[in-house]
């Protein structure tokens, strides 16, 4: 889980989903020895030298400027997730810090969580471990405190705890592949943490299903989803998520918050389940 390997292994994954005809080339019908584009014809596109573009997806890429970056990202038509992600591994590690476990979350964090009656809210860390949450997210979610602490994260509740599947039904595919591109940008934003690489090491060996979604190379950050869960209490709940990011102390962290519509059904059910 090297930014490296992971340099060379996106570059390639996206040279291989493009075809000439997507990017304006002829394809005079010959047999071609790589799926998608070949080297060569990806630094043209880019207007960089091939053995320019050769070394950065050997891996060497923190003496290449960010204009030849923005070139090979337009010419890959990468999106502008895919684009920072590319930025960020193709760079020097960027430090993240903060707290590892519930007692250390801040006494005013804690307060602004339990002062969301009507909103489940969880705080998540670098390597989506959760760190915070209220009354109403156990409602929803589970005792979370009975996780172990190791396995306390959003992946593992995902991928490993059976739980989860029965909670988003038919949408858990979906919940679970968005969660994986997420975690993908989360590598590169903060590459070289050797906690964010225990982190998926952890789960290609703990889970199949994650290691299959990994390899297809998704990227995405996680913003604003809707979630349709199938409580054992309440029934179905619809709740719109959004993922904040908290500034400066603690870096890294953000809260995700889950809010149903007002008036709705599922705001009955949230207010049930949290005796509101």
């Amino acid at each position: 889980m090297d930014n490296r390997t992971e340099l060379r292994e996106f570059l390639k994954s996206r040279r291989a989903r493009l075809r000439p005809v997507d990017v304006g080339l002829r394809d005079y019908g010959r047999v071609r020895r790589v799926a998608g584009l070949r080297r060569e014809e990806l630094a043209r596109l880019a207007s960089v030298s091939i053995a320019h573009y050769t070394r950065l997806e050997q891996g060497n890429g923190e003496s290449v400027s960010d204009e030849v970056l923005d070139a090979i990202g337009a010419a890959l038509q990468l999106d502008a997730d895919e684009l920072a992600y590319f930025h960020a591994i193709a760079r020097r590690p960027r430090p993240c810090s903060g707290f590892k476990h519930p007692e250390a979350v801040p006494e005013g964090l804690r307060f602004l969580l339990e002062s969301l009656p009507l909103t489940p809210a969880l705080l998540v860390g670098p390597q989506t471990e959760l760190v915070g949450w209220n009354d109403l997210a156990v409602a929803v979610f589970g005792d979370l405190a009975a996780i172990p602490e190791d396995r306390r994260t959003l992946s593992h509740l995902l991928f490993t705890e059976p739980g989860a599947r029965e909670l988003h039904g038919a949408g858990w595919e979906q919940v679970a592949r968005d969660h994986v591109a997420h975690l993908r940008f989360l590598f590169g934003r903060f590459s070289g943490s050797a906690e964010i690489a225990a982190h998926l090491e952890d789960m290609l060996e703990s889970s199949a299903e994650f290691a299959r979604m990994w390899a297809e190379h998704p990227v995405a950050q996680t913003r604003t989803r809707t979630h349709v869960l199938h409580h054992p209490v309440a029934g179905e709940l619809t709740l719109h998520a959004e993922r904040i990011a908290l500034p400066d102390r603690p870096s890294c962290y953000g809260l995700d918050l889950f809010a149903a519509e007002p008036g709705s059904a599922s705001e009955k059910a949230l207010r049930a389940l949290g005796g509101v």
